[in-house]
């Protein structure tokens, strides 16, 4: 893409150019799915802990954890939301005719 933006404007080669570099470079969309359900399993993950903890009587915040489930929630159903499109996308293509 640098290459390109070169190539396109070449009366500013000569120039110095700052380029970012991105911290959390994501290969593709496997990769930020994979990152997306790391994120899911830990919301989940911490919604189990502070029902475990409330239970137990270690938080008496009942928000805290109610906000928490919810997040945990949410976002658990956002992902299985992403994935029936995905199926329904490979689905679509996989009746195509050639």
């Amino acid at each position: 893409m640098d290459k390109l933006s070169l190539i396109q404007t070449p009366f500013i080669q000569n120039q110095s150019i700052s380029k970012q570099k991105p911290e959390d470079k994501v290969e593709g969309f496997g990769q930020l799915f994979k990152q997306k359900l790391e994120e899911v399993n830990t919301a989940q993950n911490t919604s189990d802990k502070l029902t475990n903890q409330l239970v137990t009587g270690e938080v008496k915040d009942v928000h805290e954890v109610m906000i928490a489930s919810q997040k945990a929630s949410l976002s658990l159903q956002l992902t299985v939301q992403v994935r029936n499109k995905v199926v329904e996308a490979y689905q679509e293509v996989m009746r195509m005719q050639l």
